[in-house]
């Protein structure tokens, strides 16, 4: 084996203490997937799956060095698989849990592992392991190099090109379901039957009026078509004005914070089942003429929560990403709606109702936490065709440049990026809204579900009483209102009703 890595040491950087991870965020989740619901040898061979063209493009990169279990039943060997030959005592457990066990150990023994075997070599190279080394060492201070393997190796020889290992082995022989998946699902390309559904309802030259009645009224999602053509972002922010504006400043990028430059160049370059995302909420505080360049569309003025000032949870943020990164299924926080706006670029949307969880999306009973699979690729693999067979199909839509999705509150939601892309988002909180907010945020365990705050505890005393300050009455007549409509809803009685119903007038059936 070769000794690539017979002098690497730890990375000298002051590590920073772990920070909380937010429940809400979906980029932080990061749950054990789910046994692969592969189909052996079809899923590599299904010509509707097609590899970007940069698949294992690197010669240093690892790339494909696992096949499929069901590949193994067309071996010459059966009954041959390098990786239970090469594990010795960890060979029982799944691997799943092997990459677990390997998570944590630091690069020199992960390393060092590597050069015990050939199916060590393949397992300690899974390049998420090498993710989490590098943020960790790093942070957001390195320059991607292909793989994230390579970024340490080359980071922690200080970057000279002489020492940068060797063209990765080319092995052969070893079986798994679950790394060949995390592979495939970061070099495969979308299929078209996922992208071709699109039956959100579009709206173009919508009043104020209208769009609270018939949609943020009845709580459903739209895509509004021709209400960003006076941003100045839309003409503006290419890489080169957004490089220019932002020099020197750092932004929220999944665990770590880095530059746009630095994210640019790890983007350009990155194939991996989860792409780091741009999620910035601070961005227009870090550089105010990103603030300046765009206006909150008409339909969404009304936003409650401003009258908590400063101390408003956190409600805007800049997303910036390239093609196959995204947000998996969530809810946004604290029971707020949603508009996001695409600058550059396209989405793809998924939405069920509040009502229907997502296959796949297993939430707690106190909706405290969510289990989901890893990636929003391998989501699309196992589990989008379900919702071909069920009464309640979700909304879809691709949504592009100048278009603009309302995400009505308690929506599950999927996003991803279909090509590079930049878009911004805000939650708000309007008087058709009001009420859900305030008994999200008096749950008992609201301290676990409210996000975007330092004080989950007393956010909703705090609103409540900044609300009752700022518009008196407001909340007792939006109260009466709703009882109101609670009634008539109750008194308007179906057929049925009225027919087994002797004080509706009507007949009544006797047996």
């Amino acid at each position: 084996m070769p000794g690539a890595f017979h002098s690497l040491l730890p990375l000298q950087r002051k590590r920073k203490p772990k920070r909380r991870r937010t429940r809400h965020h979906p980029n932080e989740r990061n749950p054990r997937k789910p046994k692969s619901h592969l189909a052996g040898a079809g899923a590599a061979g299904d010509p509707s799956f097609n590899l970007k063209a940069s698949a294992s493009a690197s010669p240093r990169d690892i790339g494909c060095l696992v096949q499929p279990l069901g590949n193994l039943l067309l071996s010459a060997n059966p009954g041959a698989n390098l990786r239970d030959a090469g594990l010795g005592a960890l060979r029982p457990l799944p691997d799943d849990l092997l990459l677990d066990v390997l998570g944590l150990l630091p690069a020199r023994a992960l390393a060092a592992l590597s050069v015990a075997s050939k199916a060590f070599y393949v397992v300690a190279a899974h390049d998420p392991l090498w993710r989490a080394i590098v943020l960790d060492e790093l942070g957001g201070a390195f320059d991607f190099a292909g793989s994230w393997r390579a970024t340490y190796i080359a980071a922690a020889c200080g970057g000279r090109p002489h020492l940068i290992p060797p063209r990765a082995l080319k092995i052969r022989g070893f079986y798994s379901d679950y790394l060949f998946q995390s592979w495939l699902c970061a070099n495969m390309e979308m299929r078209h039957e996922w992208l071709a559904r699109d039956n959100i309802e579009r709206r173009r030259g919508v009043s104020v009026e209208q769009f609270i009645a018939e949609v943020e009224e009845p709580n459903r999602p739209v895509l509004l078509e021709g209400c960003l053509e006076s941003w100045p972002a839309l003409q503006k922010w290419n890489r080169d004005y957004l490089l220019e504006i932002s020099a020197g400043k750092e932004f929220a990028v999944g665990p770590v914070s880095m530059t746009l430059d630095r994210y640019f160049r790890y983007a350009d370059n990155v194939q991996e089942e989860r792409p780091l995302y741009l999620f910035d909420a601070k961005f227009a505080e870090k550089v105010p003429e990103m603030g300046r360049d765009y206006a909150v569309p008409v339909y969404f003025r009304e936003d409650l929560f401003s009258v908590l000032g400063e101390e408003r949870p956190d409600y805007r943020w800049v997303i910036i990403g390239p093609a196959g990164s995204g947000s998996s299924f969530h809810v946004d926080p604290n029971s707020t709606s949603a508009w996001n706006a695409i600058i550059k670029g396209a989405k793809k949307w998924v939405m069920f109702p509040p009502e229907v969880v997502p296959p796949g999306v297993h939430p707690s009973a106190d909706g405290a936490e969510v289990t989901s699979p890893v990636s929003i690729m391998e989501w699309f693999m196992n589990f989008y065709g379900a919702c071909k067979t069920w009464e309640k199909r979700p909304i879809e839509c691709i949504c592009r440049a100048g278009e603009v999705v309302f995400v009505p509150n308690g929506w599950w939601h999927l996003v991803i990026n279909l090509e590079e892309s930049i878009a911004i988002t805000q939650n708000y909180v309007s008087r058709r809204n009001l009420l859900n907010v305030l008994d999200f945020l008096k749950k008992p365990n609201a301290s676990e579900l409210v996000s975007g705050t330092k004080d989950r505890v007393n956010l909703h005393d705090k609103f409540r009483g900044a609300i009752e300050a700022a518009h008196p009455g407001m909340i007792n007549q939006l109260q009466l209102e709703a009882q109101q409509k609670a009634a008539a809803r109750k008194k308007k009685a179906s057929f049925w009703d009225s027919a087994v119903d002797a004080k509706c007038g009507g007949f009544k059936f006797s047996f």
